[in-house]
Order: C-alpha cells, then structure tokens, then sequence
C-alpha cells in the first residue's frame, strides 16, 4: 500500500455460520508522496448467531507512509466475534526509524446498530520520537489491539491478564466486550504475547500463518 492506492473490501458472516479471515503476509505501508494517501475500508457483518474472526497479520509503517485505514463491524445481537490489529513501527531488523509518517486509524464496532466501541488515531511527524516517550510508549516498536465480543468475554479477563506482560493490558468495556491493547520491543515478541491470548479466545485454532 502506497500514496493513490485504494482498497475496499466487505463480508458477511450470516446466521449459523463461523469466518475466519486473515492476510497472506504483512501489510506493507510504503513511502507516499506529500499529497497521498493510501487509503484502506473494511466493513464486516456478523449476523445473529454467526461467528467472525478478523485475524490479520502485522501491518508494517515505513517511513514516510501515509496510511489512512478504517474499520467497522456490525455485529448481531448474539454474534460473535474476535478481532485483531497489530501495527509494526518500520524495519527494525534494517535500523529504520519512522521519522516522518502520516496515519488515520479509525475502528468502530457497533452491536444491533449501537456502538459499543470506537477508537480513531489521527498522527502527522516524527513517530519515532513520540512514541519514545515513557508516557506514551516507551520506544515500543510494535502494538496491537484486539476486540472480543461475546457473552463470554468476562470469563476470559482474569486468565488473560495472566497472560499478559507489564507492557499490556485487559479490560472490560461491558459483560460481553472485552479489550486488550499489548506494546513489544518487535513483531516477535508481539506474537509471544497474541498467539497464545489469541488461541485462547478462538477455542485454541488460528490459521497457519500466525505460527512463530
């Protein structure tokens, strides 16, 4: 994904019926020039007694991108549905530092047309040295958010908080909305914390390209 390219995609998990949707390789944000934009819309659907996994794989930040991404989930009054979005902060294996990147990240998840979730990051200039910052970050160099949404969400927090590190955290928004948001020093390390969390909350299966 660079500056001009456009992609909108949709799908719907109807009644009775399990989706898990992933990514062949990690998204790539790549360099834009000044007045473009990559823009990225995914809209899901989970209908009543219908269950959804959106489990994509990493999305990288080169320097100098310009990603503008949303995401909104409608989701039925007894759906389910698990959700996971995990940002890599540039190369790090090549010693890039994201010095000059645009983002626009929207998420928005609405149960029986209400929302119950929204987050929006909206971010022009030096990542790198924002995100150094111990309040804010900590150079972290990875993060994820993952949404779970089910009548059995409460009953996942404790064990969940068990698993997580000090750089994480979990919460319950409601009974049937739970919310963990993980910082990593890399992408490895962030999948030493999603896998087994991730697992956990789809009845121990994940799709084959989220393997260590």
């Amino acid at each position: 994904m660079t500056g001009g390219d456009s992609f909108r995609f949709s799908c719907k998990a109807t009644k009775s019926t399990a989706l898990t949707l992933t990514t062949q390789a990690c998204e790539r944000a790549y360099k834009a020039q000044p007045k473009e934009w990559g823009q990225i819309t995914n809209h899901l659907t989970v209908e009543d007694g219908a269950r959804l996994n959106w489990l994509p794989q990493e999305t990288i930040l080169y320097n100098g991108s310009a990603l503008d991404r949303r995401l909104r989930i409608d989701i039925g009054l007894d759906a389910e549905m698990l959700m996971v979005e995990p940002l890599v902060f540039g190369r790090i294996a090549m010693g890039e530092t994201l010095t000059g990147i645009r983002l626009r990240d929207r998420i928005e998840i609405r149960r029986e047309d209400t929302p119950v979730f929204l987050e929006a990051i909206r971010f022009s200039g030096d990542w790198h040295t924002h995100l150094s910052k111990p309040h804010i970050a900590n150079g972290a160099g990875a993060m994820a958010l993952i949404v779970f949404a089910s009548s059995s969400a409460e009953g996942h927090l404790k064990p969940v908080r068990v698993m997580l590190p000090d750089t994480a955290g979990a919460t319950l928004i409601r009974k049937d909305l739970l919310v963990i948001r993980i910082l990593a020093d890399n992408s490895f390390a962030l999948r030493q914390t999603l896998i087994p969390v991730l697992r956990r909350l789809n009845k121990d299966t994940l799709p084959r390209c989220w393997m260590l």
